[in-house]
């Protein structure tokens, strides 16, 4: 990784100014590890006594470790939390039980879904961070890692044999896209 991103003096024209682009990138992070906690913990209410569960909770636990990080960021930052943390402390929520009703394969499926839009926006971070951000990007990088392994597990877990595969991650991918840009902004 070089010291290109813009994060360093190597910004352009109409890019947002570092102070701008390093608090919507923490109040998104942030959103997202709430909105994956609250995913977890959904699929858990209907799916914490089946074979799921150990997996779920696997996940779950790094998603809460993920979650305090980027508490402790925020906090030293001073970088507000999204204003829509509500919406998706039950939107969150909503969707990991409504996908864990289908379902263990459409759990998985879910899950499949968001952490592979994560992974493309956390690469997407840390190609924006500097040398001079290297803290924070080593630690999106990290947790992009474990994202991607979460999308593996699920994969691993059937989640290509949940009914409407296809469509149902393209709608979750669809709503997953527009948190982040929602939650970048409010």
């Amino acid at each position: 990784m070089s010291a290109a991103g813009i994060t360093a003096e190597k910004r352009l024209p109409g890019d947002a100014d570092k102070e701008t682009l390093l608090a919507q990138i923490i109040r998104v992070d942030h959103a997202g590890e709430y909105g994956a906690k609250r995913i977890y913990e959904g699929q858990l209410a209907i799916l914490g006594k089946t074979d799921a569960a150990p997996i779920l909770n696997e996940m779950l636990a790094q998603e809460e470790k993920h979650l305090a990080a980027f508490n402790i960021i925020m906090t030293e930052r001073r970088v507000r939390p999204t204003a829509l943390e509500p919406l998706w402390h039950v939107a969150g929520f909503a969707l990991g039980a409504a996908t864990a009703m289908l379902g263990k394969e459409a759990a998985m499926a879910c899950t499949a879904a968001v952490e592979e839009v994560i992974g493309e926006h956390y690469a997407e971070q840390t190609h924006l961070l500097g040398d001079d951000e290297r803290e924070l990007r080593d630690a999106i990088d990290g947790f992009r890692k474990d994202e991607l392994h979460h999308r593996d597990v699920s994969l691993q877990h059937g989640a290509e044999t949940a009914p409407a595969y296809v469509p149902l991650t393209a709608v979750i991918k669809t709503g997953t896209r527009l948190a982040i840009w929602l939650s970048k902004r409010i």
